[in-house]
Protein backbone atom coordinates (compact mmCIF):
# COMPACT_ATOMS: atom_id res chain seq x y z
CA UNK A 1 0.00 0.00 0.00
CA UNK A 2 2.98 2.48 0.80
CA UNK A 3 4.02 2.15 -2.88
CA UNK A 4 0.27 3.36 -3.56
CA UNK A 5 0.11 6.04 -1.53
CA UNK A 6 3.46 7.59 -2.25
CA UNK A 7 3.81 6.78 -6.10
CA UNK A 8 0.26 8.75 -6.63
CA UNK A 9 0.13 12.37 -8.10
CA UNK A 10 -2.79 14.74 -7.53
CA UNK A 11 -5.96 14.91 -5.64
CA UNK A 12 -7.29 10.99 -4.76
CA UNK A 13 -10.79 10.27 -5.85
CA UNK A 14 -13.17 7.65 -4.33
CA UNK A 15 -12.75 5.41 -6.79
CA UNK A 16 -9.28 5.12 -6.46
CA UNK A 17 -9.37 5.23 -2.42
CA UNK A 18 -11.55 2.15 -2.32
CA UNK A 19 -9.17 0.49 -4.33
CA UNK A 20 -6.77 0.42 -1.85
CA UNK A 21 -9.09 -1.97 0.02
CA UNK A 22 -8.42 -2.78 3.63
CA UNK A 23 -5.68 -1.55 5.56
CA UNK A 24 -4.27 -1.82 8.90
CA UNK A 25 -3.58 2.09 9.13
CA UNK A 26 -6.63 4.08 9.12
CA UNK A 27 -6.96 5.93 5.77
CA UNK A 28 -9.47 8.19 5.28
CA UNK A 29 -10.45 10.62 2.17
CA UNK A 30 -10.92 14.17 2.65
CA UNK A 31 -11.84 16.19 -0.48
CA UNK A 32 -8.94 14.37 -2.96
CA UNK A 33 -6.47 14.09 0.41
CA UNK A 34 -5.85 10.78 2.22
CA UNK A 35 -5.72 11.54 5.34
CA UNK A 36 -3.55 8.42 7.21
CA UNK A 37 -3.05 7.82 10.62
CA UNK A 38 -1.59 4.41 12.24
CA UNK A 39 -3.46 2.25 14.19
CA UNK A 40 -5.43 3.15 17.69
CA UNK A 41 -3.55 2.75 20.93
CA UNK A 42 -5.22 0.24 22.70
CA UNK A 43 -6.48 2.15 24.94
CA UNK A 44 -8.64 3.99 22.27
CA UNK A 45 -9.48 0.79 21.59
CA UNK A 46 -10.85 -0.47 25.05
CA UNK A 47 -13.02 2.85 24.97
CA UNK A 48 -14.42 2.03 21.74
CA UNK A 49 -15.14 -1.27 22.81
CA UNK A 50 -16.99 -0.45 26.19
CA UNK A 51 -18.95 2.26 24.45
CA UNK A 52 -19.99 0.20 22.14
CA UNK A 53 -20.90 -2.42 24.68
CA UNK A 54 -22.76 0.47 26.38
CA UNK A 55 -24.81 1.47 23.18
CA UNK A 56 -25.27 -1.36 21.75
CA UNK A 57 -28.11 -3.12 23.66
CA UNK A 58 -29.83 0.03 22.95
CA UNK A 59 -29.45 0.67 19.64
CA UNK A 60 -30.56 -3.09 19.33
CA UNK A 61 -33.84 -2.39 21.27
CA UNK A 62 -34.37 0.85 18.88
CA UNK A 63 -34.15 -1.21 15.61
CA UNK A 64 -30.30 0.46 14.78
CA UNK A 65 -26.88 -1.08 14.33
CA UNK A 66 -24.10 -0.16 16.17
CA UNK A 67 -20.86 -0.75 13.93
CA UNK A 68 -17.37 0.26 14.85
CA UNK A 69 -14.42 1.55 12.16
CA UNK A 70 -16.48 1.74 9.11
CA UNK A 71 -16.21 3.94 5.96
CA UNK A 72 -18.93 6.31 6.34
CA UNK A 73 -19.75 8.18 3.34
CA UNK A 74 -20.85 12.17 3.80
CA UNK A 75 -20.48 13.14 0.10
CA UNK A 76 -18.62 12.12 -2.52
CA UNK A 77 -14.67 12.24 -1.97
CA UNK A 78 -15.47 12.36 1.28
CA UNK A 79 -15.16 9.38 3.62
CA UNK A 80 -14.28 9.42 7.00
CA UNK A 81 -14.09 6.23 9.44
CA UNK A 82 -15.31 7.06 12.74
CA UNK A 83 -15.05 4.92 15.71
CA UNK A 84 -18.44 4.34 16.54
CA UNK A 85 -21.42 4.58 14.33
CA UNK A 86 -25.44 3.91 14.89
CA UNK A 87 -27.12 3.23 12.05
CA UNK A 88 -30.36 2.57 10.51
CA UNK A 89 -31.07 -0.65 8.85
CA UNK A 90 -28.28 -1.12 6.21
CA UNK A 91 -26.93 -3.54 4.19
CA UNK A 92 -23.77 -4.83 6.00
CA UNK A 93 -21.81 -6.00 2.55
CA UNK A 94 -21.37 -2.07 1.50
CA UNK A 95 -17.69 -0.92 1.74
CA UNK A 96 -19.21 2.65 2.43
CA UNK A 97 -22.36 3.21 4.73
CA UNK A 98 -24.15 6.25 3.43
CA UNK A 99 -24.67 9.51 5.90
CA UNK A 100 -28.20 9.49 5.36
CA UNK A 101 -28.38 6.29 7.29
CA UNK A 102 -26.22 7.56 9.97
CA UNK A 103 -28.27 8.30 13.37
CA UNK A 104 -24.96 8.79 15.56
CA UNK A 105 -21.20 9.25 15.39
CA UNK A 106 -18.26 8.64 18.21
CA UNK A 107 -15.18 9.78 18.49
CA UNK A 108 -13.09 8.95 20.76
CA UNK A 109 -10.38 11.94 20.77
CA UNK A 110 -6.65 11.09 20.48
CA UNK A 111 -4.23 13.36 22.22
CA UNK A 112 -1.88 13.53 19.09
CA UNK A 113 -5.05 13.81 16.09
CA UNK A 114 -7.46 16.05 18.76
CA UNK A 115 -7.74 18.95 15.81
CA UNK A 116 -9.31 16.30 13.34
CA UNK A 117 -12.57 14.93 15.61
CA UNK A 118 -13.11 18.56 17.75
CA UNK A 119 -12.65 20.75 14.45
CA UNK A 120 -12.54 18.84 11.20
CA UNK A 121 -14.78 15.97 11.40
CA UNK A 122 -17.20 17.74 13.99
CA UNK A 123 -17.60 20.61 10.61
CA UNK A 124 -17.80 17.72 8.52
CA UNK A 125 -20.43 15.49 9.84
CA UNK A 126 -22.76 18.46 11.00
CA UNK A 127 -22.35 19.61 7.35
CA UNK A 128 -23.68 16.00 6.58
CA UNK A 129 -26.52 16.68 8.43
CA UNK A 130 -25.24 13.88 10.89
CA UNK A 131 -27.80 14.23 14.17
CA UNK A 132 -26.17 13.52 16.76
CA UNK A 133 -22.20 13.64 17.24
CA UNK A 134 -20.89 12.36 20.65
CA UNK A 135 -16.87 12.94 21.31
CA UNK A 136 -14.51 11.34 24.31
CA UNK A 137 -12.19 13.01 25.61
CA UNK A 138 -9.26 10.80 26.98
CA UNK A 139 -7.34 12.89 28.36
CA UNK A 140 -10.45 14.63 30.67
CA UNK A 141 -12.30 11.64 31.05
CA UNK A 142 -15.59 13.94 29.63
CA UNK A 143 -18.21 13.42 26.94
CA UNK A 144 -19.82 15.33 24.91
CA UNK A 145 -23.30 15.10 23.18
CA UNK A 146 -23.60 17.33 20.05
CA UNK A 147 -27.21 17.63 17.57
CA UNK A 148 -27.17 19.30 14.49
CA UNK A 149 -28.64 22.40 13.86
CA UNK A 150 -28.96 24.37 10.65
CA UNK A 151 -25.47 22.47 9.31
CA UNK A 152 -23.41 23.06 12.56
CA UNK A 153 -23.11 20.68 16.10
CA UNK A 154 -24.28 22.17 19.05
CA UNK A 155 -23.57 21.06 22.40
CA UNK A 156 -26.49 19.06 23.62
CA UNK A 157 -25.05 17.97 27.05
CA UNK A 158 -21.53 17.43 28.37
CA UNK A 159 -20.63 14.38 31.20
CA UNK A 160 -17.43 14.50 33.45
CA UNK A 161 -16.15 11.45 35.16
CA UNK A 162 -18.86 10.63 38.21
CA UNK A 163 -21.68 12.38 36.68
CA UNK A 164 -24.21 11.17 33.97
CA UNK A 165 -24.82 11.41 30.08
CA UNK A 166 -28.37 10.64 29.04
CA UNK A 167 -28.95 9.83 25.75
CA UNK A 168 -32.71 9.69 24.46
CA UNK A 169 -32.26 9.84 20.77
CA UNK A 170 -31.58 7.77 18.60
CA UNK A 171 -31.19 5.25 21.39
CA UNK A 172 -32.24 5.52 25.13
CA UNK A 173 -29.36 5.19 27.52
CA UNK A 174 -27.05 6.48 30.16
CA UNK A 175 -23.41 6.12 30.25
CA UNK A 176 -21.16 7.09 33.16
CA UNK A 177 -17.50 8.27 31.96
CA UNK A 178 -15.27 6.80 34.20
CA UNK A 179 -17.00 3.14 32.95
CA UNK A 180 -15.48 3.74 29.75
CA UNK A 181 -12.03 5.38 31.44
CA UNK A 182 -9.44 4.19 33.75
Amino acid sequence: MTAALFGHDGPWTEEEYLALGETRQRVELFDGSLHVTPAPTPRHQRIARRLGNVLEPAAEAAGLELLEAVNVRLRPDRIPIPDVVITGPIDLDQVNIDAADVRLICEIVSPGNAATDRVLKMHYYAEARIPWYLLVEQETGSLHLYREKNGHHVEESTAAPGGLLELTEPVHVAIRPERLLD
